[in-house]
């Protein structure tokens, strides 16, 4: 199959188990946030796995914890935006994101009183867990998250169409922030065995499919009017701005946030058609906690709010001739 036959690809892969579950979920968020005028992104996150067989034993996974699309996700609550968190199972997720493996527990101290018990945080706690409950709290009240998972390549695929089919209505005041680790190559179903490959048959061959580039049809169908973002992670510096700038030429959305693996955490890209600059995290900024997600979509939200100004400049000069 070729990389541009993404048509061929849903025809021959079946949706997700809850798919309509999911897509009934993305539309009534999105209809929510419609009528309130929402500024609205869709948040990809964590890598997509490619199952080697249908009841699956075994797959190929791609690098990625979640950790810049679960960050930003808080970042761009803390603009406004209504967020639909479209994230690998099991990997990070907004505001838990903060407490790995008996950390939250260990800030807990249980009571017991008679037959009655109560969980309480412990003082030198509060100032840590106060803050990001209240964020938190503050999302849920106000229905402006949405969190919805995927597993494999396919399920990815089609629940980024679905997003995009419901985000469509939003034109310009739509964000798409792809960050997820898609994966390049997968197994077609009607080549995968159905049970788990034997290691007695000898040393398997397995052959790979190019998986369809889905920024194509998304850029230029799905949601023609929207802000997108892809992000490119190389391990060769020397690669870097090329990719990206092949990557934006090929596609014509609006911005690369190119990053190198080892560097990621402290240093980004911004490649557009026209200029290339970095975003940096100083050692001073990390000591003190802060993260890099926090300047990079700083960054993106004056980008998409310059765009929606223009596509308002542009309505009103045309409604003026």
């Amino acid at each position: 199959m070729s990389s541009s036959h993404w048509e061929e690809f849903y025809a021959t892969h079946l949706p997700p188990n809850c798919f309509e579950d999911n897509r009934s979920l993305l539309k009534e968020f999105c209809d929510r946030h419609f009528k309130l005028d929402s500024n609205i992104v869709l948040i990809t996150s964590g890598g997509t796995t490619v199952p080697l067989e249908h009841n699956t034993v075994r797959f190929v996974d791609n690098f990625s914890a979640g950790n810049r699309g679960s960050a930003s996700a808080e970042y761009f609550l803390d603009q406004g935006y209504a967020v639909i968190f479209m994230y690998r199972t099991k990997s990070l997720e907004p505001f838990s994101r903060h407490f790995t493996g008996q950390q939250l527990l260990d800030m807990l101290e249980l009571h017991e009183e008679g037959m009655s018990t109560t969980i309480t945080v412990k003082p030198d706690s509060v100032d840590v867990l106060a803050p990001i409950l209240d964020k938190y709290k503050n999302a849920q009240e106000t229905n402006r998250m949405l969190y919805i998972t995927f597993t494999s390549v396919v399920d990815y695929m089609w629940l980024l169409r679905a997003a995009c089919e419901c985000l469509a209505a939003f034109e310009r005041n739509a964000l798409l922030y792809l960050a997820a680790a898609v994966s390049d190559f997968y197994v077609p179903q009607d080549e995968m065995p159905t049970h788990k490959i034997q290691s007695g048959h000898g040393a398997p061959t397995i052959s790979l499919q190019l998986v369809p580039k889905m920024l194509a049809p998304l850029v230029s169908l799905w949601v023609p009017l929207a802000y997108v973002v892809s992000f490119k992670l190389e391990t060769d510096e020397n690669l870097l701005i090329a990719k990206s700038r092949e990557s934006l030429n090929k596609y014509k959305h609006k911005l690369v946030i190119a990053n190198i693996l080892q560097t990621r955490k402290n240093r980004v890209v911004f490649v557009t058609q026209n200029k290339t600059y970095d975003v940096l995290l100083s050692k001073e900024q990390a000591h003190k906690g802060q993260e890099i997600e926090e300047q990079i979509v700083a960054d993106v939200v004056d980008r998409h709010q310059e765009f929606i100004r223009e596509g308002e400049m542009q309505q009103l000069q045309q409604q003026q001739q």
